[in-house]
């Protein structure tokens, strides 16, 4: 069959298997690159010569905005194409092309997480309507379409605790991003006073965090109209959203909680990752329940409130 033609069929066949984003995702990999570049093509006499000219190709041009594109989105939309060609060679007989062929080394991006002081200065200094949604961020360390997609049902204040359930992608309620990510966090104190709080505004809707009309907060204009004018007004270098997961993470680690605690509350399966990206953070003694940051928290509270009375 021709490449277009079995790629339709790979798709078809998995789609079951994958979450709506990652089908979509996939379905605009194929349309965008792979038909355009191998549609016509019969689908074994696409060869490794074939497969390593494209990926040099994507190299080369520019991706969106003019910019190269990274190893990272490279990798992305050569992934569909080894799962197409390597189901075409087993099923059809014909060597694969893929063999040998790895995939291009990922830079690792640096994180950048905020100080405590910087913490609480943004959650100070943010529009009223976003503050408790900055506490939550930087107390809890949710991804972001989990906090979009956090409900109400999901926060526990009997047990002192958020549910992570579901996430949100592209105004869409799917299942968290693997296994360990559907988890049970602690409520810090904090965390549960701006819950608290939040109730008064949005305890009548589904979901806690969400716009007027009750649909989930939209990432990109969280990031443009809040997010970066803030960090502007602040003086503060521009960084991710997602940096709020980060330094959740690395407060927790640095105030002395147990790692193995807080991969749990961050949702990792295992405390490899923590160390792999956090390391530099994790001093020699630790707890595992969450006191030793609500100590910290509390201590500045207590000065900034100090220095606001004076």
């Amino acid at each position: 069959p021709l490449f277009r033609e079995f790629a339709q069929t790979w798709l078809t066949e998995n789609a079951a298997t994958w979450k709506q984003s990652v089908l979509e995702g996939y379905q605009a990999t194929v349309r965008d690159f792979l038909n355009p570049r191998f549609g016509h093509y019969e689908v074994g006499a696409i060869t490794k010569a074939d497969v390593l000219a494209f990926r040099a190709e994507l190299v080369k041009t520019p991706g969106k905005g003019g910019k190269p594109r990274s190893p990272s989105r490279i990798n992305n939309i050569m992934k569909p194409l080894r799962g197409i060609l390597t189901e075409a060679s087993d099923r059809f007989d014909f060597p694969n092309p893929f063999r040998g062929v790895k995939k291009l080394r990922e830079t690792k991006k640096d994180i950048h997480p905020f100080t405590l002081d910087e913490v609480m200065l943004l959650c100070r200094e943010v529009r009223r309507d976003y503050q408790n949604y900055l506490i939550v961020r930087f107390f809890t360390g949710m991804r972001t379409g989990e906090i979009d997609g956090l409900k109400w049902k999901y926060v526990d204040f009997e047990r002192n605790l958020i549910l992570v359930r579901e996430t949100v992608l592209n105004g869409r309620v799917e299942t968290p991003k693997t296994q360990s990510s559907v988890r049970d966090i602690v409520m810090l104190p904090i965390v549960r006073e701006a819950l608290i709080d939040q109730r008064k505004y949005t305890g009548n809707k589904e979901l806690v965090f969400c716009t007027r009309a009750g649909t989930p907060l939209h990432p990109n204009n969280f990031r443009r109209r809040v997010w970066q004018p803030l960090l502007r007004r602040l003086g503060l270098p521009i960084r991710r959203p997602y940096e709020t997961r980060h330094t959740a993470a690395t407060l927790w680690l640095a105030s002395g909680e147990n790692p193995e605690w807080v991969a749990r509350q961050l949702g990792h399966s295992n405390t490899e990752m923590l160390f792999r990206v956090y390391s530099r953070y994790i001093p020699n003694l630790t707890h595992m329940d969450g006191t030793r940051i609500h100590q910290l928290i509390e201590h500045k509270l207590k000065e900034v409130n100090h220095e606001t009375d004076r």
